[in-house]
């Protein structure tokens, strides 16, 4: 297997999102997207598969490792090896995949967060910083796009922290501030809670809506950041956000019913959301 065969078995395998936008993109751009999101995963698989936390930070601590030797000539991972010829034109920087590792390693000495600035910081490193990459990618021209692509990647990224909040509670990771449950009294044990009453309570509803309102108003803040010269090309990015948007309505619909499932979109609507954001913005 090739390592371009290699990065892209694992994007496909992931079942994301951000898959169904990077079939608008030519070639190059497509196969430089699909490295740099098939490293993104392998970051993110160590600490959701590997239970050992004393494992998962010796397997980031290999991967720091790498992205230095990758840097110098020497990659040895298939994917680095996918990812390395992009690099210099895309200006894809050590800087940004370290920051990624950075992120996923404070899952395994951080599972809460005291207030919404702390989880800022998480947001910027394993989502902003991936917008950032994605950007350059997809043909930023414009300095100020960056600025857009952080508060997009935030975006996203609290919109999948609303949609796991059971999921990631049951894993031990609650990313709500706990500033946030205090202000609605809901205590961190409901969120264990799959059934009505305890864990589907006006007052976590009313937690929800708030979190829902911050993710909103990243996505605008996000649109009216974008530089109007790089509308056309980030339309991948855009199409990423429509996606995600339309889940966070979805989950809304559903009165935040996020405890005892996982809300998603069908692949078919993915694609519908897709190409009408690519004509939108066209």
């Amino acid at each position: 297997m090739t390592p371009e065969q290699y990065v892209q078995d694992k994007t496909a395998r992931s079942g994301s999102s951000f898959t169904t936008a990077f079939k608008f993109l030519t070639p190059p751009r497509r196969a430089a997207i699909t490295a740099f999101y098939a490293f993104c995963r392998e970051i993110d698989d160590v600490v959701d598969e590997v239970r050992d936390p004393g494992v998962a930070a010796t397997k980031l601590a290999w991967w720091r490792t790498e992205v230095g030797h990758a840097y110098a000539g020497q990659p040895h991972h298939p994917v680095m090896q996918a990812l390395m010829p992009h690099a210099p034109v895309y200006g894809i920087e050590a800087t940004h995949l370290l920051a990624v590792i950075e992120g996923c390693e404070m899952d395994l000495s951080q599972n809460r967060y005291l207030d919404y600035p702390g989880l800022q910081r998480y947001c910027h490193l394993v989502a902003g910083v991936v917008g950032e990459v994605a950007a350059k990618i997809f043909g930023q021209t414009d300095p100020a796009t960056t600025a857009y692509a952080h508060a997009l990647g935030q975006a996203m990224q609290l919109t999948n922290i609303i949609r796991d909040v059971g999921e990631d509670a049951r894993r031990g990771r609650i990313y709500l501030p706990i500033s946030d449950l205090q202000r609605f009294d809901v205590k961190a044990h409901e969120l264990l809670q799959r059934d009505a009453p305890w864990g589907y309570s006006e007052r976590f509803t009313a937690l929800m809506q708030f979190e829902a309102q911050r993710a909103h108003a990243l996505y605008e803040q996000a649109l009216g950041l974008l530089p109007p010269p790089d509308r056309r090309a980030q339309r991948p990015g855009l199409m990423m956000a429509a996606i995600y948007r339309t889940l966070l309505r979805e989950i809304e619909a559903s009165d935040f019913q996020v405890l005892h499932q996982r809300i998603s979109l069908t692949p078919l609507r993915k694609v519908w959301i897709a190409m009408r954001t690519h004509w939108q913005w066209r």
